[in-house]
């Protein structure tokens, strides 16, 4: 799709003008903040950014989702931006485009090339090529690696139970962990199912044992088919909302 600029002689691609637009920004005699920043600078932004239009399309924000994707398509080209000027190793916003173009068509050979995969079957085979590919272009000796550390704890919970049942370990992360297996029942009233850790135990065995109680409502949700991290976040925003309508009942009160 293009459109015509008043400034432009002819039609201007959209994607290209954004790539210029962010050229002149960081280029010198630019934007003085935006020539300021480092990849490092921008994390806290990136993140951000992908949240809030995380929260666009869980919430059905239409016109949100669209700003949203503007901005974390404006992290994309920025990071491409400074990285053209690194000394030892620069890449652009093309070579960018061109290894996303590359792997999208290596990774499915079923689609670019004669590769034949068995349908009907929630995809497994698919997801069985995909990490059989990723195996081979990694090189990886775990399939834990590739990971983000980084990453949120409830999300990098599903990610290695998910990585573990595709890779043949389920038997692994099957069933409840020693460490919850063996917290002792809690008074009635102390917790919902009759299991908790806080009244025995030291803080570091508290601590372990409601991180493994934790992690198994990550595995039951992945056996039900439930993002955990979604769910949580679906939640939080009931809680948020009661605790809004809660203030504003008080205030009306008090008025």
């Amino acid at each position: 799709m293009t459109t015509s600029a008043p400034n432009h002689p002819g039609p201007v691609d959209p994607l290209r003008e954004s790539v210029a637009v962010m050229d002149r920004l960081y280029s010198p005699g630019g934007c003085p903040w935006d020539r300021e920043q480092t990849h490092e600078t921008l994390v806290r932004y990136l993140l951000e950014e992908a949240h809030e239009l995380a929260e666009a399309i869980e919430t059905g924000d239409r016109a949100g989702m669209r700003e949203e994707l503007g901005d974390l398509l404006l992290q994309v080209l920025f990071h491409a931006r400074i990285a053209s000027e690194d000394e030892e190793d620069p890449f652009t916003v093309d070579d960018v485009a061109a290894d996303l173009v590359a792997k999208l068509v290596r990774r499915h050979p079923h689609v670019f090339a004669d590769t034949a995969v068995t349908t009907g079957d929630g995809h497994a085979a698919l997801y069985t090529q995909w990490d059989e590919i990723k195996q081979q272009e990694k090189q990886r000796e775990s399939v834990l690696e590739g990971i983000p550390l980084a990453q949120g704890a409830l999300a990098r919970a599903q990610k290695v139970l998910s990585r573990a049942q595709r890779a043949g370990l389920g038997e692994v992360v099957a069933g409840p962990t020693a460490v919850v297996a063996s917290v002792p029942p809690v008074a009635p009233g102390e917790a919902r199912d009759g299991r908790g850790a806080a009244p025995s135990g030291t803080p570091d065995e508290a601590e372990r044992a409601y991180g493994h109680e934790l992690l198994d409502v990550v595995r039951r949700a992945q056996a039900d088919g439930v993002d955990a991290e979604t769910a949580l976040r679906v939640a939080l925003r009931e809680v948020e909302q009661a605790i809004v309508t809660a203030e504003g009942d008080r205030l009306a009160r008090r008025g």
